[in-house]
């Protein structure tokens, strides 16, 4: 059930803070060689997994090395499509929001079709994260006005900044949680 946020501009997505085990558990064990990474913010939920390296010989070229780890890559999209899809349709009816996949193999990382939420501008899920905690955190009213607020403020120590406000938002959000049942 979404909630309504503070200023009844928008709802609030279903709360995604069991995602990444619930991703876990739903993923089959042979998907990725390792624990895929998960990333979360209101529109997107991007899963990274990490695929076995192709083989090539000792006296391969960097260029050589990046094309089969592309062809490995462009093998792996089309082979697990289905199986992505069907995945990703309960991920996103759980969590209310869309799904994107990326791959990484050996030094080689590429995103599959990704979100670009219209904000002033297009930003990824992580340009996006930065305005949103803004947003929760009550810095800004809207994502636009957030956007605004960061572009005064690009420095070296944003990011910093950020973790600890994030930090202090969870402290919050825990108290609340302790506190009294006003319902």
């Amino acid at each position: 059930m979404r909630k309504h946020h503070p200023w009844g501009s928008r709802p609030e997505p279903t709360s995604a803070a069991d995602a990444p085990a619930f991703i876990s558990g739903l993923l089959p064990d042979d998907l990725f060689s390792e624990a895929p990474t998960v990333s979360i913010d209101r529109d997107e939920i991007v899963i990274v997994g990490r695929i076995p390296a192709p083989a090539t010989g000792a006296d391969a070229s960097e260029a050589d090395r990046a094309a089969a780890e592309s062809g490995r890559i462009a093998q792996f999209r089309e082979t697990t499509r289905d199986q992505r899809i069907q995945l990703a349709q309960q991920v996103e009816y759980r969590y209310e929001r869309k799904v994107a996949w990326g791959v990484r193999c050996g030094s080689t990382e590429q995103m599959f079709t990704r979100l670009a939420a219209p904000v002033m501008t297009r930003l990824r899920q992580p340009q996006r994260q930065v305005l949103d905690t803004l947003v929760d955190a009550g810095v800004a009213r809207s994502r636009s006005e957030a956007l605004a607020w960061c572009v005064h403020l690009v420095g070296e120590h944003a990011q910093d900044w950020l973790g600890e406000l994030r930090e202090a938002m969870n402290s919050v959000d825990e108290l609340r949680k302790r506190g009294p049942n006003l319902d």
